[in-house]
């Protein structure tokens, strides 16, 4: 049996570790997150500093510093480049995968534990975000780990995990499992537990990791940096519309039906089941279902929405789709559900189809990966039809986690490099290399200025709008701008006839005044 559960192990970690690895630094960054969180590293490195971050050699306080230590490291071990950019995302998101597995397992045996952590590996928004340089997996990781360190009654991991969220992100590290563990003993009315929760050295734990950072950036630069930090990246985030296009109250809703594909097809009936059959059999799904729904809640509530705030739900997530499935495998039959699963799915292929097809009338160079995207979505939803009439669900599951491995891998390996160039600024910026006096002024638009400044290492100053350009012409004789045709269009007629185009790459512009 334990060279069973040795194997099991073995291929969970196996898959995982392909499709998340898999071309992890082929693609160039693409603008304009991946960029920020390369460059600010980069800056450590280069002013020796690993307190204050950085960006264009001036103090910005956006991040607390967790992802950027991490990608520092990784810029000293393999080189300033993709790979070492994305290699701490993608190796926090292999352990988070892990940990689902050692947590479904501990908790509802090894079947969930091995269909939970692939149910997170094959989740679309999952493995993509995990490819990507963002804080986003470190934070869901360290949730993850604090959370279900609570459920396992390892409360000094508990406050450690938690420390470190809020290292990575700030006070969501500990508002979220505070919160989220209120709910659940306001639940279960089982207040007694807070005491053997070791809250005195919990809190001692938890300052010691968490504190220094903050303590020394207050030292370093007072109230600009609580100004800045918590007044605006936290407080006012929440309260106001960064981006007004995302923040309706439904915004969530199709970012979780894509983003968990194929598995919400599963997701319904795998929470129905969990409330209505295992609040008496199994405490950690009513827990499970409390993180799930808390986080959903309140990214809801917030009026700053992006389609990566709600990842640190997909662990809990995938392991309650990990329980339900998992037991139909081992021969329990869901009651009333069991064509609700190809249903779905085939209605979810259906549209991610028809979007495809939209896809490549957009953007024809996509047309053979999307094709191909297209025939592997097909064929998986007919797997899971045959596996569901046959009574094999392990068929279907099986089928579904070689479907989306196969989708990942032309996801990254024919998708991306068609479209990466009109993502990313390394092609003008290799350009503007190519031509540039090394003393002319450069300016260059808000979006296109991280990835511009880690592929030219030269930070120029940044324009909002086309108004800034024309304020820029009108003041210098001569300079470079890099923009893009939106901010050229809105040029009058006398900068454009001041403005020679000296090079373009997609929609984007480099011009000499």
């Amino acid at each position: 049996m334990a060279h069973k559960n040795k194997s099991l192990l073995w291929i969970v970690l196996g898959i995982t570790a392909f499709v998340i690895f898999f071309h992890l630094g082929s693609s160039p960054l693409l603008d304009p997150d991946e960029p920020v969180y390369a460059e600010t590293p980069k800056e450590m490195i280069l002013f020796g500093d690993y307190i204050s971050p950085r960006i264009y050699g001036e103090y910005w306080y956006d991040k607390p510093p967790m992802y950027y230590w991490l990608v520092a490291a990784a810029f000293k071990v393999f080189g300033v480049n993709e790979f070492a950019a994305r290699f701490p995302s993608a190796l926090l998101g292999v352990l988070c995968v892990l940990l689902v597995y050692r947590a479904g397992t501990r908790f509802f045996g090894q079947t969930a534990g091995v269909v939970g952590a692939l149910v997170l590996t094959t989740s679309i928004e999952y493995f993509y975000v995990a490819k990507a340089a963002v804080t986003d997996i470190t934070l869901t990781l360290c949730l993850t780990a604090a959370l279900l360190s609570f459920l396992e009654k390892k409360y000094y991991l508990m406050y450690l995990f938690a420390a470190l969220a809020t290292v990575t992100k700030g006070p969501i590290g500990l508002v979220f499992p505070g919160a989220i563990l209120f709910l659940y003993f306001l639940a279960t009315k089982n207040w007694q537990e807070i005491k053997n929760m070791k809250i005195p050295a919990g809190i001692i734990i938890y300052a010691v990791v968490a504190l220094p950072w903050y303590i020394a950036m207050y030292q370093f630069h007072g109230n600009a940096f609580l100004d800045t930090f918590i007044g605006f990246h936290n407080v006012a985030r929440f309260t106001t519309a960064e981006h007004t296009e995302t923040s309706g109250w439904y915004f969530f809703i199709p970012v979780l039906m894509l983003g968990f594909f194929p598995w919400t097809a599963l997701l319904v009936q795998s929470v129905r089941a969990s409330l209505l059959e295992g609040r008496k059999q199994k405490p950690a799904l009513l827990f499970l279902n409390i993180w799930v729904l808390f986080i959903f809640i309140f990214f809801t509530i917030s009026s700053t929405k992006l389609v990566t705030y709600i990842l640190p739900m997909y662990p809990p997530l995938a392991l309650l789709v990990g329980w339900y499935l998992g037991r139909w495998i081992e021969g329990y039959q869901p009651k009333g559900w069991r064509y609700s699963w190809p249903v779905v799915l085939s209605g979810l292929v259906l549209l991610l189809v028809a979007g495809m097809y939209l896809g490549v009338k957009m953007m024809p160079e996509l047309t053979t990966g999307l094709i191909l995207l297209s025939v592997v979505m097909i064929m998986m939803a007919g797997t899971v039809w045959y596996a569901v009439k046959r009574g094999n669900p392990s068929v279907g599951f099986w089928g579904q986690v070689v479907a989306m491995s196969i989708a990942a891998t032309i996801f990254i390996a024919v998708l991306l490099p068609a479209a990466a160039p009109q993502f990313t600024t390394r092609g003008i910026a290799s350009q503007f290399s190519a031509v540039y006096d090394g003393k002319s002024p450069v300016y260059v638009v808000k979006f296109l200025h991280p990835g511009f400044t880690f592929y030219t290492n030269v930070y120029g100053t940044e324009v909002l709008t086309s108004a800034d350009i024309s304020k820029a012409v009108a003041k210098n004789s001569s300079a470079y701008y890099v923009m893009r045709q939106l901010e050229y269009k809105a040029l009058g007629a006398r900068e454009r006839a001041d403005l020679t185009i000296v090079a373009q790459s997609n929609e984007m512009l480099l011009l000499k005044q």
